[in-house]
Formats: C-alpha cells, structure tokens, sequence
C-alpha cells in the first residue's frame, strides 16, 4: 500500500522570521527560499505540513483564532506562489508559563512528537521517507522521536548552532540547501 510522504517544517524561523511570537500579518516575513522548497517538494510528491509551538496563545499573547486567522493567509501565500500546505498542527501549551488550560505538559509540544506522529496518522505518512525542517534542536528531537527519515537544521551563517546537532542531523545554512537535497532522501533509501 502506498503512503505519503511529508516535508515537515517548523514556522518562526523556517516559515517566517522569528521576531518572537510573531501572529500579525505585518508582522510575519517570510524566509528567503521557502516557497521555492515547497514547490520542489510538491513536484517531487511530498506534503507539506507545517508542526509548531505556539506558546503564545498558551501565554496569552493572542488567541487561537487569531492564529488561524494567520495561517489562513499564510495557507494562500503559499498557493498564490505554487505551493501548498496541506495541514497545520500547533501546540499553544506551555509547561510553566501557560496560563489555565494551556499550563500543561503535552505530547504536541516539540520536542515531544505527538504532532509529527497525529500528522502521519491523519494523512498515513511514511515517516521514514519523510523530511523535517526546524531551526531549534527541539525540532530535531521531534523528529527523530517520530522516526522521521531526514532531518535538516536551518542554522544560518551568521549563527552558529549553540551545541553541535545529533548523529545523523543535516546542517544547512539556507532552505535552498534543503531543495537540493530533496532527491538525497529518496536516493538514500534506494527509491530513485
């Protein structure tokens, strides 16, 4: 039976710049290089599926309507530019600094997998055929907890990755590295 295969991307820091709980559209730039990776991942058959915290809404910075409302529009810039995201999954809890409800542990929250592993089962993804995109060891971890084949950290140059990445992570300074390597995930699983 076939199943799907997904680039998994984080959003502040990959999708947009990350200002720090960024959730206006005035506010939200995208990064160089991301609708042309989703659109070379769509060609190539992935989905694209975008997995973050957002322990703003947990924090009370601003609702969980107002971030659909976001990702709404940032769904149909997306399209507009040839691309597409066919999926969103957000963890808005916090383990110390939610207020009410969101004051919680999760497995949804990075770098806990849940929502790598909801995504794959809502869309049957093989995660081993899969590739994630994050900009924070967390994302990383989720991943590999996930078993998701590749996993690329976005660490642009001017920054040096904080600690060195675990075995098997791919370092890249730019989502034009990750474009490039889209066809290594599939030859390095004898799939091409």
């Amino acid at each position: 039976m076939f199943k799907n295969k997904a680039l998994f991307l984080d959003r502040d820091g990959v999708v947009n710049v990350d200002y720090g709980y960024v959730h206006k559209k005035e506010d939200f730039h995208f990064i160089d290089g991301i609708f042309s990776l989703a659109a070379a991942a769509l060609r190539e058959g992935f989905l694209i599926i975008i997995v973050t915290n957002q322990a703003g809404i947990g924090r009370g910075y601003y609702t969980e309507a107002q971030f659909h409302e976001l990702m709404d529009w940032v769904k149909d810039e997306f399209r507009r530019r040839g691309a597409a995201v066919h999926a969103v999954y957000f963890c808005p809890c916090h383990p110390t600094r939610g207020i009410g409800r969101y004051r919680r542990e999760s497995p949804f929250r990075k770098p806990a997998p849940g929502m790598l592993l909801q995504a794959a089962a809502d869309h049957d993804i093989d995660l081993e055929a899969s590739l994630m995109v994050g900009d924070a060891l967390t994302d990383m971890e989720a991943g590999r907890a996930a078993g998701v084949g590749r996993l690329f950290y976005l660490t642009p140059e001017r920054d040096a990755p904080a600690a060195p990445p675990p075995p098997g992570v791919v370092v890249v300074r730019s989502l034009a590295e990750v474009e490039a390597r889209l066809h290594d995930a599939d030859e390095s699983r004898g799939d091409a």
